[in-house]
């Protein structure tokens, strides 16, 4: 989209969009909003934006398309116009396997990403990002990964965000193998199938809502919901508190986790507590663990839980279910995983 149509199509305070150092700078700080209505595009309000500290709003509707938000926009809101993360659908269908228009290859999981953000002190609130796409509809295609959103960059967060897809759903990344990139998620709806959030950020979520899917296969497990790859050298993971686990599979069809080793990263050293949250019985209670790979054994890695209800958080096997203790549990808090920063 050209420029010129691109400034028609959104509307900022105060009648449009105001440059950096046209009046002082609380005036400036004040202006630096766009607005998406239905037949505009998010990507367009991207491209338009100049620096750090804009807010991007959404109004209701669907729009299908990629978003990609670069490093340089450091501190950018994007929101939906309501508080009703259902109004406002930001979706698109690539996976994996699917060939790239140019013809120079397949997207791979990251690039399946509906939503992709590198930038720092990036707020998502008040909408859904989905991937649609469905293996049913693409039996030809094996890399069946379709990522919803993929995030970079440390300071992350998304607040009342649906993230839907099934396979890889929240790729939950870092900007570098040494960075310890921060991603804070709180009362979030998740949704998916296989590994449907995974990666190696310090990743919290807060108050959140897993949801397993139905899945038509005849074989169990048929899915996980957590994939940690967490660098050995970073002491915190992925951290679930104070929130539910649910199903729309029959009992026992899902592990909780699996760790992921990645063939670039084979020192990777896993990282997941799920605590003080309610697991549904989707949740297989007796062997809630597995492998991806035998060479890395679940037993291996940093998985641990503490104080969790509900018939998928049973112990009837101890040795599958490594607890933390009360003093250990002290560690593993939000704020002793977020550090400095308390979005």
């Amino acid at each position: 989209m050209r420029r010129r149509t691109l400034l028609t199509g959104l509307t900022g305070i105060a009648g449009g969009l105001v440059a950096a150092g046209a009046g002082p700078a609380s005036a400036v700080d004040r202006r630096r909003v766009l607005h998406v209505r239905p037949g505009g595009s998010v990507q367009a309000a991207v491209d338009a934006v100049n620096g750090s500290g804009w807010t991007i709003v959404v109004h209701p509707g669907t729009y299908r398309e990629v978003v990609n938000v670069p490093l340089e926009l450091g501190e950018l809101t994007l929101r939906g116009a309501t508080r009703d993360p259902r109004d406002v659908v930001i979706v698109h269908d690539n996976a994996n396997g699917t060939q790239k228009p140019d013809g120079s290859g397949t997207y791979g999981t990251a690039g399946s990403a509906t939503f992709t953000s590198a930038a720092p002190g990036l707020t998502v609130r008040d909408l859904t990002l989905a991937n649609d796409w469905l293996r049913a509809d693409h039996p030809e295609i094996t890399g069946t990964q379709a990522v919803a959103a993929y995030v970079t960059g440390d300071r992350s967060r998304f607040a009342h965000v649906r993230l839907l897809a099934h396979q890889d759903t929240l790729f939950v990344d870092t900007s570098a193998l040494e960075a310890f990139d921060r991603q804070y998620f709180s009362h979030c709806y998740i949704e998916g199938d296989v590994d449907f959030v995974f990666g190696r950020a310090t990743a919290v979520f807060a108050d959140c809502h897993f949801h397993t899917l139905r899945r038509d296969v005849n074989f169990t497990p048929k899915g996980m919901v957590f994939a940690p790859s967490t660098t050995r050298a970073n002491p915190h993971g992925i951290l679930a508190v104070r929130s539910r686990i649910t199903s729309g599979a029959e009992d026992a069809a899902y592990k909780l986790a699996r760790p992921w080793v990645p063939s670039y990263e084979t020192t990777a050293w896993p990282s997941l507590v799920v605590r003080d949250t309610r697991i549904g019985p989707g949740i297989d209670p007796l062997a809630p663990y597995t492998n991806m790979r035998d060479a890395y054994s679940w037993q291996s890695m940093r998985f641990h839980e503490y104080r969790n209800t509900g018939p998928g958080s049973v112990i009837t096997v101890p040795e599958n279910r490594p607890q933390l203790t009360a003093a250990e549990a002290g560690l593993h808090t939000p704020a002793t995983y977020l550090g400095d920063w308390r979005p």
